[in-house]
């Protein structure tokens, strides 16, 4: 029995992985032609146009109205107000000044050519990780809110956070996604289905839920346009984009597909004493994203009312979006178990010293000990911190402690939990948030011991019908 490919588990048991063969000309034309989905091994020739190729996702989005869909005509984007100035791109935020765009690829050149094996040796010890990263400055709890005129319908009976009560979004308003897929090519690192899920995800928004792809960012790295490179500026970029100007009722969706990993937790916001991180293309030069600067981007400014449907289809992404609330397969909030959580340190240390890995022992412990001193006390402060009376869900691939798979269902290469997602979502799109987490649970435990989670920014009832 062959076992998948794991989406990277900070030890990279697959170097020894053999790139795919080189294929003609690299990428496809991006136009009308859709690459076979099995992967990339036919491509033909591409001669490319004249000018800038298309991208996926437009900066900025369209300004003409778009063209009717299913009979509905929806409102031009951005809609007129007379106050209003529709944003440059990258958005002008009071507390985010992003550099220039689009960056500029001095270092990080888009491929020409075919990917290609890198003829150079890693081990764990000449791999560096630049953990360090500029967390912006943090805008005040209230940024952005504005009371809605009334108590909106759709408000919890539940405390207010940071003086609103968490709104329920009807997802009637804009839509705008967010996907990226990372490969990986020519690295030890390399991965087979993260582009294919990208792919698989953009046609089940726009078939089941009525999203448009020009209101779609696609970043993946077998593509020439500088900015759809998912490189670590690009993408922060992206996430930006994703959450401006957001309004009541707007639905917008974030799938990540590619490596995830864990990183020293600086401020103590973490049961385990790590933060969870994505893995842009160049994180090798630029470094990790961690959940805390995803979170301050995508959830802190969101006011109430506004859906923001996040997927990572990653390793260790229990909580990669640093959301309070994570709900068991019964509908009911998780609280730390602190004898599991300590044995699972007392096995992590273990498993540091048979490696000889030292600093992983050192780290282990000083998590049980945070573990031991804090109690409760860490999930409490974050219920306070990070909640948001915006409506944010979450779905990750696993546990923060595991691994999810790069595997091949039907024939195709995909990630184990992105094909469960769409999988359960087509056969029955009318259900709950339960009985969504569950459904996809059960597909994945037929082959795979991964355990999705499902977490939000609020208190909510699971049993309430899962709309993007």
């Amino acid at each position: 029995m062959s076992y998948p490919a794991q989406k990277y588990n900070k030890q990279f048991g697959n170097a020894g992985h053999q790139p795919p063969p080189a294929p003609h000309n690299y990428p496809p034309p991006q136009g009308d032609y859709k690459p076979p989905s099995g992967g990339h091994s036919s491509y033909g020739t591409y001669a490319p146009p004249p000018g800038p190729p298309p991208s996926q996702g437009s900066y900025p989005p369209p300004l003409g109205p778009p063209p009717p869909r299913d009979g509905y005509a929806p409102p031009p984007y951005p809609p007129p107000q007379s106050s209003y100035v529709p944003p440059s791109y990258p958005p002008k935020q009071a507390v985010y000044a992003p550099p220039p765009y689009p960056p500029t690829q001095a270092h990080y050149p888009p491929p020409t050519n075919p990917p290609h094996k890198v003829e150079q040796t890693f081990s764990h010890t000449e791999v560096k990780y630049d953990l360090s990263y500029e967390r912006p400055p943090l805008p005040p709890r209230n940024h952005q809110y504005q009371l809605p005129p009334g108590p909106p319908p759709n408000s919890y009976t539940q405390r207010p956070i940071n003086g609103y009560a968490p709104q329920l979004s009807n997802c009637t308003g804009r839509k705008r996604a967010l996907l990226i897929g990372i490969n990986y090519f020519g690295t030890p690192f390399e991965l087979k289905g993260c582009i294919n899920d990208v792919d698989n995800i953009k046609n089940f928004l726009i078939e089941l839920y009525n999203f448009r792809k020009e209101d779609m960012v696609i970043l993946t790295d077998d593509q020439t346009d500088p900015k759809n490179i998912p490189n670590k500026e690009n993408i922060l970029k992206a996430m930006r984009w994703l959450v401006h100007d957001a309004r009541p009722n707007d639905s917008f969706f974030f799938h990540y597909s590619g490596h995830g990993g864990q990183a020293p937790d600086l401020d103590g916001d973490e049961d385990d004493g790590y933060d969870e991180t994505i893995m842009p293309l160049d994180f090798q030069k630029n470094g990790q994203i961690i959940d805390d600067t995803m979170h301050d981007i995508m959830v802190r400014p969101l006011p109430p009312g506004v859906r923001l449907t996040a997927i990572f289809d990653s390793c260790h992404s229990g909580t990669a979006l640093d959301l309070p609330y994570i709900y068991s397969t019964h509908g009911k909030v998780k609280e730390p178990n602190l004898l599991s959580e300590g044995s699972n340190a007392i096995m992590n240390a273990g498993m540091s010293y048979l490696r000889g890995d030292f600093g992983g022992i050192k780290t282990s412990l000083i998590s049980l000990g945070k573990k031991a001193t804090s109690g409760k006390s860490i999930s409490a402060k974050n219920k306070i911190q990070k909640s948001s009376p915006a409506d944010v869900i979450m779905l990750s691939g696993c546990k923060d402690g595991q691994t999810s798979a790069d595997t091949n269902e039907a024939g195709v290469n995909t990630g184990a939990m992105s094909y469960a997602l769409i999988k359960t979502l087509r056969a029955n799109k009318n259900i709950s948030y339960q009985q969504m987490l569950n459904s996809v649970r059960d597909v994945l435990s037929a082959k795979y011991s991964q355990k999705p989670q499902l977490s939000a920014s609020h208190e909510m009832d699971m049993n309430l019908m899962f709309i993007i």
